[in-house]
């Protein structure tokens, strides 16, 4: 590889790297509470709301049973009214926030949901306020389950982000259609596949020693 491209290949990972940082805080930061709400909502839940249950979850099945790619073209004029473009690294941060961000409050709800139901009754029976169940009962057991759940978001939107890059938002997966497909040098695709299965590794290795830690206590 020329100068250039090692250049050029560092950039790419930089952007690819704030795309997905970007949109994973954002999907923590709107995917938590939509869980939240589901469980609160639900029929069984601390304050059921079926008909607001069925919307919620409607509404987030839908964007959950779009892919990517589909959601990522029909987003763009959205996207353009928030960031000002449709290309690049903030304009992929978008469509990929929005996708991710129903998935990851899918895996939070599953995680709030296997809390065992005798600590809810027991802290209910002590008369604790629903939101004190909320964040010293069910966010405390899930955690470790949250955590694990973030860390496959995580590692969604890596393969997420290379797609967007396909497209014109940049980052690895745009080197690797300009460099490595359109101009046949196999070096290029081939770091940057390793690149990204080390992105996938580190991350899936982060989230494993966290969720270890944190059930150890």
């Amino acid at each position: 590889m020329s100068a250039m491209p090692l250049e050029r290949l560092w950039l790419a990972l930089l952007d690819t790297l704030i795309m997905v940082t970007a949109s994973a805080t954002f999907a923590v930061l709107a995917g938590l509470p939509l869980a939240l709400l589901l469980i609160v909502t639900a029929p069984d839940g601390l304050r059921p709301a079926p008909r607001l249950h069925r919307v919620i979850g409607a509404v987030v099945n839908g964007f959950r049973a779009t892919p990517f790619i589909v959601l990522l073209v029909a987003l763009l004029p959205f996207t353009r009214l928030v960031v000002g473009v449709t290309i690049g690294v903030w304009a992929a941060v978008v469509p990929l926030a929005i996708s991710a961000t129903p998935f990851f409050a899918r895996i939070a709800e599953v995680s709030l949901r296997e809390v065992d139901r005798g600590l809810v009754e027991a802290a209910q029976a002590m008369g604790c306020e629903r939101r004190h169940i909320l964040w010293h009962v069910l966010l405390p057991e899930a955690l470790p389950s949250i955590i694990g759940g973030f860390t496959i978001t995580v590692v969604s939107l890596i393969g997420a982000s290379a797609i967007a890059g396909a497209v014109g938002a940049g980052g690895l997966g745009d080197l690797a259609i300009r460099y490595g497909y359109q101009r046949f040098d196999t070096t290029t695709m081939a770091i940057v596949i390793v690149i990204l299965i080390g992105l996938v590794t580190g991350v899936q290795g982060a989230g494993d020693w966290a969720v270890r830690r944190l059930r150890a206590r």
